[in-house]
This record gives structure tokens, sequence and C-alpha cells, in this order.
């Protein structure tokens, strides 16, 4: 594919999903983006070398080595990052999208598996995105991480594990968790104590990242009773401090959340993990940073 033209509409039409699947790696959306235009320029090159006949082919395997490359990086990085890294969360309108984003925001891989992603090695994650949510063949990933088939197998097989291990599932219906979520805000919003307590596991967890810049709990809240306690202390925070405080429902990675914003400043996003008809964990973004790639999309 010689014609610089048709080789940037394949680039433009394959352009989404690469995205995805380089945010599937990474975890920041803004780095999946980058990633993503880097790969335009590397694929320009290798056409001019010889011309690429297998261009989504060709993108998939050079984004995820990129990304598997980037990601490496960004793990030395997060080992001291101030308080809890949290990947940074895909905020869409939930009636705003046209057929064509729902398209690929169904693509999108789940903020709760996002988080649980995280536990994983660069190369047992890269195995389980890539095989078990993108497709590839284990000899393609085999290309990307560096390893033959059959130890890819094994990263995967490995991965899958642990993923099944973890509570809560990954596959809550929307409508049980837009339920659960209107529950919740509905007990928060009058202050009731035993009512938040009542919507949350016994178990729960609370994780809040504020990037080092905003103020955040350093370490995650654990048990019903003191995560209704830090909610209800926030929410009062935020009415005194907060000029314009307004909510949001908003939707992360395909499921109903709340975006809190100071008139058109967006203050947090705050994503619930619902399991068993109870919030199980709660991720509170608050890090400028990764706010500011939300605002900018």
């Amino acid at each position: 594919m010689s014609d610089i033209d048709a080789l940037a509409r394949a680039y433009d039409a394959h352009r989404d999903r690469m995205v995805n699947v380089a945010y599937a790696i990474v975890g920041s959306r803004a780095e999946a983006e980058d990633v993503v235009a880097d790969c335009w320029a590397k694929l320009v090159e290798a056409d001019a070398r010889e011309p690429v006949r297998d261009v989504p082919g060709w993108l998939t395997v050079a984004v995820a080595r990129t990304a598997v490359d980037v990601l490496r990086s960004a793990r030395v990085r997060r080992e001291t990052y101030p308080g809890v890294w949290l990947p940074e969360p895909v905020v869409t309108a939930p009636d705003a999208a046209d057929p064509a984003d729902r398209v690929t925001l169904d693509e999108t891989v789940g903020y709760a598996l996002l988080v649980v992603l995280e536990s994983l090695s660069p190369a047992e994650r890269t195995a389980w995105v890539m095989h078990d949510v993108f497709g590839m063949r284990f000899d393609e990933v085999a290309v990307v991480v560096g390893r033959s088939p059959a130890a890819v197998r094994q990263l995967a097989a490995r991965a899958r594990a642990h993923l099944a291990a973890q509570s809560p599932r990954f596959d809550v219906d929307r409508a049980e968790h837009e339920r659960v979520l209107g529950l919740f805000l509905e007990a928060a919003a009058g202050g009731d104590l035993q009512a938040l307590v009542a919507t949350l596991d016994p178990d729960v967890v609370l994780v809040s990242d504020g990037g080092g810049v905003v103020s955040a709990a350093r370490r995650p809240v654990e048990g019903a009773v003191r995560v209704a306690r830090f909610l209800l202390g926030v929410a009062q925070k935020n009415q005194r401090d907060l000029a314009e405080p307004r909510l949001e429902l908003v939707e992360v990675n395909g499921l109903a959340a709340v975006a809190i914003h100071d008139g058109d400043r967006l203050d947090s996003v705050v994503v619930l993990t619902v399991d068993g008809g109870r919030v199980g964990r709660i991720d509170v973004v608050r890090a400028p940073d990764k706010l500011a790639g939300v605002a900018r999309r």
C-alpha cells in the first residue's frame, strides 16, 4: 500500500480500536493515544520500505509492542507514585454517544477489570488482553511479548486464573449496576449513614487517586462503616469548599458513574464496582492530569 492517502484512510479506520488495545495494556487513555500516534509514523516508515498489505494486523502488533514498552516504564514510575495509582477513566455522557461511538465504547475494557489488571505482570497482562479480549493468536502475541507461543499460552492461563479468583465479577448487569448506584446516591445525598452502609458490601474498599497534587486518601479506606463515614465527610467538605458543587451522571468505561464538578471544572470522577447487589469497591479519580484527559475528550 504505497499510496499515502490510502494508508492514512486505513489507519484512521482502525485508530479507535488501536487506542482501545493500547489503553487495555497501559491503563492510561492519554498514553494510549500517544502510542497510536507514534505507530502512525512507524507505519509510514514500514510502508515506504515495503508496502504493508495488512494494515490492521500490522498496527495491532506495533501498537501492542509499543504499549508493552510504555507499561514497563510506567510500572517503575508507579512504584513511587504518591498514594494509590488508578487507571485513567474513559468518561462519556450516557445519552450523547451515537451508534458508532457505542461500538467503540463497547470494546473498551471495564474500569473494575482495569484496576485488577494492574496486579498482573506486563507480560501476563498483555498475553491475556491480546488473546482473550482482542482475539490474537498465541503465536502473534508471542511476537509482541518476546516469548514462545507455549510460554504466552501459560501467561494467559495464569492471568485468567488470577482474574477468575478475584471479586467482584466483571459481567455485572447494567440495570443492576444503575439500581445500586441510585440507592447509593440517594443515601449519600440524604446524609443517611445507615442507609449508605446498607448499599455497601461489609468488606467494601474505597481508593482515591489525587496524584500527589490534590487531597486524597493516601491509603485505601476499608469496611462499610468507615467508607460511609468517609464519603459523608467528603460530601460535607465539598459543600463547604466548592464554590458551585454539581453532580453529573456519566458513563465510565461503559457503566454508569458520577462526575463531581465545581462550576465548569471537573473535580472528581467516582466509579462504583457492584457485586452481589452491593457496592464492593469505590474508585475516586481526582488526579488533575487524568481529569484533564477526560476534559479534552
